[in-house]
């Protein structure tokens, strides 16, 4: 199995998630996160004083599939997510040791 684990545009939330339900995605966890990479925040004015936004707001998604899933699953996250534009994410993959459904008892790929 594979955590595979997304920080991506918070507006691309949706539509990435549409995508991964059509592959046959069957859950995802998603945090609201705030970080900076290449684009290390940018200023704003507010009421007349500019500050500076240190941290971007980000979507992070953790998903965890079977290994024969996880190419598909990256490819549609990078395409479905993509903008152009500096700050469009980042994707990460882990490999997963075991997992366990709470209310079954059900291991392995099984609990996936």
């Amino acid at each position: 199995m594979k955590l595979i684990i997304a920080t991506i545009k918070p507006f691309k939330l949706e539509e990435v998630r549409e995508a991964l339900t059509t592959i046959g995605v069957k859950g995802m966890m998603v945090t609201e996160i705030k970080g900076f990479g290449a684009q290390s925040g940018h200023t704003e004015i507010y009421r007349g004083a500019e500050y500076a936004v240190n941290f971007v707001p980000k979507v992070k998604l953790e998903i965890v599939v079977v290994d024969s899933m996880a190419d598909q699953v990256v490819s549609t996250i990078a395409t479905t997510a993509k903008t152009d534009k500096i700050g469009d994410g980042k994707i990460f993959t882990l490999d997963v040791q075991g997992a366990m459904r709470v209310r079954t008892g059900e291991t392995g790929d099984d609990a996936v």
